[in-house]
This record gives structure tokens, sequence and C-alpha cells, in this order.
């Protein structure tokens, strides 16, 4: 008897630790999606002018309105879309209000060679960002074929002799080159704590049913004997 309520004991304090973790996860699902929800309000806000002095924190997704001219200096960064494949974001300099500064214009398939620029004044409509897309294991990029392998704002805004600010487009006034823009949005943002819930919660279960089972099983051994 002490033995089988020594097993009740661990079934139920273990299906219990995997239940509260699920609700944990539940409480974060709650407060992942309202993060997100503030993103997405912040990103389709109506767009301000360019802050003189942008903070990466406090602007971070900040909708802004320039209006200037494209300087024709390009930079591609190679990227990959679902639908499309292989291809490059274009990272053009862009001058506005005696201001150098970066617009990723958007998307060109690999193919593509044509990174020709609007020749004359256009007005922009995008968010800041500082993306956080290179690392230890992020190649250099390869300067002679004009080929980057992440939006490294600071070493692009050094290559491009602009300040290190990126607005991202999402409409421009005129632009008959093609460019498919990719518009910041929260798809990126990581956001598995439903998935993680419904794995601790169905762990709880099989905890549940294995524990049960066993009882029956050492209940029919005894019983047998």
């Amino acid at each position: 008897m002490n033995r089988a309520l020594f097993l009740i004991i661990i079934g139920l304090g273990g299906a219990a630790i995997l239940v509260s973790l699920g609700l944990w996860q539940v409480q974060r699902l709650g407060w992942k999606q309202d993060i997100i929800a503030g993103i997405e309000a912040r990103i389709f806000a109506a767009p301000v002018t360019l802050p003189a002095v942008a903070d990466r924190d406090a602007d971070a997704y900040l909708p802004v309105v320039v209006s200037g001219e494209f300087s024709g200096d390009t930079l591609r960064v190679l990227v990959s879309q679902k639908e499309t494949g292989a291809g490059y974001r274009l990272i053009t300099a862009f001058e506005t209000e005696g201001r150098r500064i970066m617009i990723d214009r958007g998307f060109i398939p690999v193919e593509d060679n044509n990174m020709a620029t609007p020749q004359s004044r256009v007005e922009v409509i995008g968010n800041l960002q500082w993306p956080q897309e290179s690392d230890g294991f992020t190649p250099d990029p390869d300067l002679d074929r004009n080929i980057w392998f992440a939006r490294d704002v600071p070493a692009m805004a050094g290559f491009l002799q602009t300040e290190p600010l990126l607005i991202v487009a999402r409409k421009l006034s005129q632009d008959g080159s093609g460019v498919t823009p990719l518009p910041v949005d929260t798809n990126r943002i990581p956001n598995d704590h439903l998935q993680y819930a419904i794995t601790w919660f169905s762990l709880a279960a099989i905890w549940l049913a294995m524990s049960v089972l066993f009882l029956r099983r050492r209940r029919g051994t005894k019983s047998e004997s």
C-alpha cells in the first residue's frame, strides 16, 4: 500500500509539474501576443519626419516619411523568398534634406541585374530598422561581386558613407525599376509558446496515462500472486 501511494504521488506530482509548465507557456503566449500587437500598431502608425538623432531602441520600427533622391550607390544583400526563391535586397544610399541615409528598396530575383533607381525626387514611406542578421558565422561581404550576406547597418553605412540609418521601404511615390518592397512586419518574431504549451500538456497526459497503466499492471500482478 505504501508503495502504491508513493507511485500515485509520483504520478500526480509529475503531471502537476508538466501542467504548470504548460500554463506558464500559455501566460508567455499572451505576453508575446501583446508585444507583437504593440509592434504592429507602431509599424502601421502614421509616418513622421525622420528624427534628427535616431535611437536604436526607442525608434525601432518607427514609421517615417522622407523626400529626396537616390544617389545610385546600391548594395545587394542575398536573401530567399518562399514564392520566388533566391534574390537580393537592394540597399541604396539616399539624399534627404542635407542628410545621407540608406533605403531598403526591396527584392529582385537573383537573375535580375537591374539595380536602376528613380532619377527624380521621390517620397519614401517606411520604417526604421536595425536588423540583427549577422553573427560570428556570417561570411564577409563579397565586395567584388557586390554581394552581402546580412543587413549589417553599421558596416553598410560605412561602405556607402551614410548615417547608420536604414529605412525599410513600404511605399515609394515612384519606382519603375521592378523592385518589390519587403516592408517591415512581425512574421519573423518567434512565437512558439502555443506549441510549447501543447507539448507540456501532452506530456502531462502521457505521464498520467503511463502512471495509471503501471498501477493497474502492478495490481494485476499482485492479484495473480
